[in-house]
């Protein structure tokens, strides 16, 4: 059974940025040079690209993890450190990209080529040239790099077949496709064969092709999530035809027309506009002794019920798949109605509308403040702690220049509030300082 992975989840991690660089110009007879320390480069990406050979997202199952390189640091002389390439991840045609944690849609790629930044490497620190003022000619401050993102992402791919035949397990359909295409299925009499939709490419006699999957076989239920449950069901929903394959030998003691109701009822109950989808009804096993009449039988009953909902004029093909019978022309009808049929685009609730927070929200502080037991005060928070992670501690005035920034941030007040003394223990990360009033 060979594994279809069609849901993974990956961590990626952007390159942090070089940090920035103190240094000075030392020039014979310049008494104390300018700054001279470069900025550093900034981290490389994580960028998704869609390659189309690709069919499956089995690569993924034993890699799942994505870093991408560091942005070199800055150096004397002025010097920029070099900014850092990108990495990139291949993923097949029509993979949706998920964040894991919030479930946010980040994009979907379907185009041979497409590229998807899912993680942003961090900016370079600036070196301390950029410090230097007027007021301060010769700063000793620098920043280190920004770190680089860093995310889970959930991959899903959904197989993007043209045509889709559904059905209930042994009617056929692994057959049919054995037969119209290169495909070589697994085929066996037994239910839930097909755990696995299979592809195959198909050319009809006048050289239209095509991708037909074996859906796998459904059975009631299973939009419940009950028996083989929606993963499955997924696969369908972005076929453009559906061949409905119906026994109509009736050899398994079932009734074709309750069989046919049913797996209309299955689409529909999973996602009604797999019902809009047109369809094509496919009478299999026409070599069998009973299958004339229950042919007969079954289209006097989809006429009775025109009323119901399904039962528009819908084609009906008899053919059998194990003597070729009638496979041409089901073929080309089926090639015929791709061309009318548009693509169909990605459901408006798959495409959720991204909510991008921008600017500052008062509700935010960008910070939290704790109390251990041992009563010292721990500060945490995204902003705070990448303002941590960007301070270089070896200089006196990127301390002093932290602290000026936590000050601005409101830090010091909500701790004076909390009710801090001189000489508490404040700690963020693994540092801890002293509060001073």
């Amino acid at each position: 059974m060979s594994m279809f992975l069609d849901q993974v989840t990956i961590d990626v991690k952007a390159g942090k940025g070089g940090d920035g660089m103190v240094a000075f110009r030392r020039e014979k007879y310049v008494p104390d040079g300018g700054p001279a320390g470069g900025d550093g480069g900034r981290g490389g990406d994580v960028i998704l690209v869609v390659e189309e050979g690709l069919r499956t997202l089995m690569d993924f199952r034993f890699n799942r993890r994505f870093r991408a390189t560091p942005g070199e640091n800055g150096m004397s002389k002025g010097m920029h450190g070099r900014g850092a390439q990108d990495t990139y991840v291949k993923v097949p045609p029509g993979t949706t990209v998920r964040d894991a944690d919030t479930g946010v849609l980040i994009g979907d790629l379907i185009e041979n080529g497409q590229e998807l930044r899912v993680a942003k490497g961090g900016r370079g620190g600036r070196g301390n040239i950029r410090f230097a003022s007027p007021r301060n000619p010769a700063p000793e401050i620098a920043e280190n790099g920004e770190p680089g993102q860093e995310r889970k992402i959930e991959l899903e791919l959904k197989v993007l077949a043209d045509v889709g035949l559904v059905g209930f397990p042994s009617v056929g359909k692994s057959t049919i496709l054995s037969v119209i295409s290169s495909a070589r299925p697994k085929i066996g009499a037994y239910h839930f064969t097909t755990l696995v939709p299979n592809l195959g490419m198909v050319t009809t006699n006048d050289s239209r092709s095509f991708v037909a999957a074996d859906l796998p076989g459904l059975i009631e239920g299973a939009s419940q999530g009950i028996g083989l449950g929606t993963q499955f069901l997924r696969h369908i929903e972005r076929t453009r035809v559906i061949l409905h394959v119906i026994d109509m030998s009736g050899m398994e003691g079932r009734d074709p027309y309750e069989d046919y109701v049913a797996i209309n009822n299955e689409l529909g109950s999973h996602n009604l506009r797999l019902l809009e989808r047109p369809q094509i009804i496919v009478a299999n096993k026409m070599d069998m002794p009973e299958s004339e009449e229950n042919l007969v039988k079954f289209k006097e009953q989809l006429a009775k019920e025109k009323e119901d909902e399904f039962a528009d004029d819908l084609p009906i093909f008899a053919i059998s798949a194990i003597t070729k019978q009638g496979m041409d022309n089901l073929l080309s009808a089926t090639a015929d109605l791709l061309e009318t049929t548009p693509e169909f685009p990605l459901y408006e609730e798959d495409i959720e509308e991204e909510t991008v927070q921008y600017g500052y929200q008062s509700e935010d502080p960008g910070f939290t403040i704790t109390r251990e037991p041992d009563t010292t005060w721990v500060l945490a928070g995204e902003k705070l702690e990448k303002l941590f992670k960007m301070t270089n501690f070896d200089h006196d005035e990127t301390v002093m220049r932290f602290a000026r920034q936590l000050r601005a941030m409101g830090v010091d007040e909500a701790l004076r509030a909390r009710g801090a003394k001189d000489g508490d223990i404040v700690r963020i990360d693994k540092y801890e300082f002293e509060f001073v009033e």
